[in-house]
């Protein structure tokens, strides 16, 4: 597909920009284009592929994601490597799934190739917007909507596909210390035969007044219990998460339908089971979790995503109280892990398995 260009007839002076990533903080700072691509089921699909100022989108009042949330989202970062070029971390992984998510949502697949075309262009009219300070990148937004303007419950026939970007630090303000967690009794994400597997909006909604009681309890997440029994540990508001036990064990929630296949779940997989680690993928009950932190059994948990990467988790609160994972601190596989999958992702440990593709 040919994009249509257009620059940014008065991007943000050199000088502006370079004081801005020298602390971008998170989801604040934008850069200058964006990719946006048409969908129209009477047009034969995908088309009129375009890159430009990042700019406000006009939409009708009554476009159907305003209605009936058909929307979805990726999640993914560019990292400047030690010799200074760029890169993208298993940028397939996030194309695919965005698709997966497309027909959860009832919304057209989006051809893969096209999605890496559409990201890569970005990052390269952009590139300068990089940060270089530690712990930075480059976070990219792909995202879907349906777009056209009907009042009517049934899958919209217009969609966009769009592409920002976001110079980023630190995801959590104290950076890769030991988070709190909140314990929801009263909110679930997902339950089964719904969207928990989607990287869609609703779910995210869904967690924003949990979000807030654990905020207000000095937390920084909030963690998700199963829908069904309220028992089992499912994942946080954004993340997955690790229990990693005194015998060597490693165990994550399975993904069951209401958990989201996260691309940096999947490479810490893989990345345990090579260190030597024994990883289970099966259910881990709240109160064995709290009886196994007490009693020693379980020596550390982490949460993991592409915005926080590997997060160590130290104190779970919640309505029947608290406890302490580790002595609060962060546990050796974690930094093991956190210090390996950004080795990979900056280019400073050797990558084994084809997940780093240059830009």
């Amino acid at each position: 597909m040919i994009f249509e260009q257009r620059l940014h007839p008065a991007p943000v002076p050199s000088a502006i920009r370079d004081e801005a990533l020298a602390d971008p903080g998170f989801g604040k700072l934008f850069t200058d284009h964006m990719i946006v691509i048409d969908y129209d089921a009477d047009q034969g699909g995908w088309h009129s592929a375009s890159i430009g100022p990042r700019e406000p989108i006009a939409l009708d009042p009554a476009a159907a994601v305003l209605h009936y949330a058909q929307e979805i989202f990726e999640g993914m970062k560019v990292y400047k490597q030690a010799d200074g070029s760029l890169a993208l971390f298993r940028p397939e992984r996030n194309a695919a799934r965005l698709n997966a998510s497309a027909r959860r949502m009832a919304m057209p697949d989006l051809p893969e190739e096209l999605f890496l075309e559409a990201v890569r262009k970005l990052v390269d009219i952009d590139r300068d917007w990089v940060p270089t300070i530690e712990g930075s990148s480059l976070y990219l937004r792909p995202f879907m909507f349906a777009s056209e303007a009907f009042l009517g419950v049934r899958p919209a026939r217009q969609y966009k596909f769009v592409v920002i970007a976001s110079p980023a630090g630190a995801y959590f303000k104290g950076g890769a210390k030991p988070v709190r967690l909140w314990v929801s009794r009263d909110y679930v994400r997902a339950a089964p035969g719904g969207t928990g597997a989607a990287k869609t909006g609703g779910n995210y909604a869904a967690s924003l007044v949990p979000q807030a009681e654990g905020i207000a309890r000095g937390c920084d997440q909030v963690v998700f219990l199963d829908a069904v029994e309220r028992r089992y540990v499912e994942e946080l508001g954004g993340m997955n998460l690790f229990f990693v036990f005194a015998d060597g064990r490693v165990v994550t929630p399975p993904l069951s339908g209401t958990i989201l296949p996260g691309v940096t779940r999947d490479s810490l997989i893989t990345l345990l089971r090579e260190e030597g680690y024994s990883v289970s993928e099966e259910p881990y009950g709240i109160d064995d979790w709290r009886a196994d932190a007490t009693s020693g059994a379980l020596s550390e948990t982490f949460a993991c995503g592409t915005a926080a990467v590997v997060t160590p988790v130290g104190t779970v609160m919640g309505p029947a109280g608290e406890f302490t994972i580790g002595g609060g601190e962060t546990g050796s596989v974690t930094a093991r892990m956190r210090e390996l999958l950004l080795g990979i992702q900056l280019g400073t440990v050797a990558d084994r398995h084809g997940w780093i593709t240059r830009l």
